[in-house]
């Protein structure tokens, strides 16, 4: 069963009167009440406000890493542990062929239903799992592969197990480790983009974000909960932080947004895969024309130009 946010009422309406016309084998209806979908959806996706984009971006049936990871990879196999505590399901590495070239894909993964959303922590990675990403991403470096990061958390675990052993640390030197790693690497946040969790794996070449996700340094509830006190004033803290793809672009802050379906990758899946994996072979062609010292330095630089400020 598809899930409706309440802005895809219409939406919803109309799929329904659609299966109903399908059962009753009436073709004339059918057609008609598609093309009444596709006017509803243009209609509703055209003018989505920054808090409805928020609730797209952390949507049940949204594309996760492991989905992107077998819709993109051939021969792929699965790759384990930071070798000093534990495998943290939350962060997921594989190797295989993407379009014919090697790639390391390390992804965040919240996992569906109950029991693997437990098993994946919600998506929340412990230290350990920050450890694991640095080591698949070295091994990268190693072997000459290039690196696709998927992010997609709501932040890194809080809990006190995480911090006694080192949750912030693990944060910082993936930041530093990944800032300066030889091998081409592409970032993309596929749905939510939670503060230190997301920067963890988001230090790359490029860095870029699908239609409907977010970045932010904090949750819009957190925001609220810490500015008014209030964490139902998640809406308006949303529209304040500017965390959608099409304001963190404005502010130069990331290289590109990734053009999935208009109705949103948790309706067309294999259209919002394939929209990743075009941008990142194309991003892989622009670095195959940089030697490592140029790639390096732009990498450098970028790193640099954010949190420009010009003094007046």
């Amino acid at each position: 069963m598809a899930t409706y946010l309440e802005f895809e009422n219409g939406i919803k309406q109309i799929d329904e009167d659609i299966a109903g016309a399908k059962i009753k084998g009436d073709a004339h209806a059918v057609e008609i009440l598609e093309k009444n979908l596709a006017k509803e959806i243009s209609k509703t996706y055209k003018n989505l406000s920054e808090y409805q984009k928020l609730q797209l971006a952390r949507h049940p049936d949204r594309p996760y890493a492991l989905d992107y990871i077998r819709g993109l990879l051939k021969e792929s196999y699965e790759v384990h542990g930071d070798r000093n505590f534990a495998d943290d399901a939350a962060i997921v590495g594989y190797i295989g062929y993407l379009a014919g070239r090697k790639t390391m894909i390390i992804g965040e993964q919240k996992g569906r239903g109950t029991k693997n959303k437990i098993k994946r922590n919600f998506g929340m990675p412990h230290p350990e799992g920050y450890r694991k990403a640095l080591r698949l991403a070295k091994m990268a470096e190693k072997f000459n592969l290039p690196i696709l990061f998927l992010i997609d958390t709501p932040g890194a675990y809080p809990g006190i197990a995480a911090e006694e052993r080192g949750q912030s640390e693990a944060i910082a030197k993936n930041l530093l480790e990944l800032s300066r790693l030889n091998t081409q690497s592409v970032a993309v946040v596929i749905g939510e983009g939670g503060s230190g969790g997301a920067l963890a794996i988001g230090v790359a070449d490029r860095v870029a974000m699908m239609r409907y996700s977010v970045f932010s340094v904090i949750s819009p509830e957190g925001c609220a909960a810490i500015l008014w006190n209030d964490p139902s004033k998640q809406e308006n803290a949303t529209k304040a932080m500017k965390i959608t793809a099409d304001d963190l672009y404005g502010l130069k802050l990331i290289d590109a947004i990734v053009d999935e379906p208009l109705v949103g990758g948790h309706r067309d899946k294999e259209s919002a895969i394939k929209a990743l994996g075009d941008y990142f072979i194309t991003s892989l062609k622009e670095l195959d024309q940089l030697s490592d010292q140029e790639r390096m330095d732009k990498r450098y630089e970028k790193i640099l130009s954010i949190g420009a400020y010009e003094e007046r």
